[in-house]
């Protein structure tokens, strides 16, 4: 990842819904779905837009994809006001979703054939091109069926083609692997990586699965309620939580161990002889020395410290 001027600004953007009176054409409610956040993303970087079910995040995509438009605010892609070139920044810029749809009565060849002509892709370096992205997504045996008859995992394999066709410097990705069965969501992540080490990619990515986040992102902005509340990496974020979990498998002591537990208020569960706690990790050593003391022993220790997904329960939870 090179750390050069930004491809992509956002400049405290924001947009506001509005609902209004029928007859009087008033302003009956706001909600502001996006709330003036500032973002940048760099020339080869994965960018991680992070938080729970009504954050923003698809709010924002839409108004980098122009299909939204902004309450107020700027994006500005390599350097270039988006509101007054969008047509040509666009050339530059793909776009899958695991939402998406596709038109129904072409087969996946012809919808491919068709945003390659758009994209003014030569006959000779679309068919290419075509044909590489369908067997990286493994839908070389569906080239020739209408995408009206796909699965919701075959349309957004499709669709992920479709984004990557024209060499794009920039491509959003609204939770591209949401439908896709683990080995082929593996497959479209090793995929992702190849094209950011090969063509030094920026890619905006927003998931729900946490270790996919933290396998695929080099950096995450975490958005919760229309704001952006963390930016760092996904090292950083899950750091930021100190609880660990400490798994023992106790040989001698059971109730002893659980009798301490509960005298210092720590959080445990309990499952046939083997006991889960969470503690700050700065305290495991003075955990396990004190439960030795009390006649504990124990034949195996797992230690977990905090992962990403650990932070977002807690963001989701606050």
């Amino acid at each position: 990842m090179e750390s050069h001027s930004p491809v992509l600004m956002v400049d405290r953007l924001g947009k506001i819904f509005t609902t209004r009176s029928w007859l009087t054409r008033k302003i009956k409610k706001e909600f502001i779905a996006v709330n003036k956040i500032s973002f940048e993303l760099k020339k080869g970087e994965i960018l991680g837009l992070l938080g729970p079910n009504g954050a923003g995040k698809t709010t924002t995509i839409q108004m980098l994809l122009g299909t939204l438009t902004p309450s107020g605010g700027s994006i500005f892609y390599f350097g270039k006001d988006f509101a007054h070139r969008r047509s040509e920044i666009l050339q530059q810029v793909g776009f899958a979703s695991a939402y998406s749809k596709l038109p129904g009565k072409l087969t996946v060849y012809e919808n491919l054939d068709v945003f390659g002509r758009l994209y003014g892709l030569p006959h000779r370096e679309r068919q290419h091109r075509i044909a590489r992205l369908l067997e990286v997504f493994s839908i070389v045996d569906l080239s020739n069926k209408l995408t009206r008859n796909l699965s919701a995992g075959q349309t957004t394999r499709a669709i992920l083609a479709k984004a990557f066709l024209p060499n794009p410097e920039i491509v959003l990705l609204d939770e591209p692997t949401a439908s896709l069965d683990p080995d082929i969501a593996h497959d479209i992540r090793q995929f992702i990586l190849q094209q950011q080490r090969e063509r030094n990619i920026s890619i905006v990515f927003t998931s729900h699965n946490m270790d996919e986040v933290a396998e695929v992102c080099d950096r995450v902005v975490v958005m919760k309620n229309g704001n952006i509340v963390a930016a760092d990496t996904p090292a950083r974020l899950a750091a930021s939580i100190s609880v660990t979990r400490v798994e023992l498998m106790i040989s001698q002591g059971l109730e002893a161990a659980i009798t301490y537990l509960n005298t210092h208020q720590l959080i445990h569960a309990k499952e046939k002889n083997s006991i889960l706690i969470e503690i700050d990790e700065h305290k495991v050593s003075e955990l396990l020395a004190c439960l030795a003391n009390v006649g504990v022993h124990y034949t195996q220790i797992s230690i977990n410290k905090p992962t990403l997904e650990d932070y977002f329960i807690r963001l989701a939870k606050q």
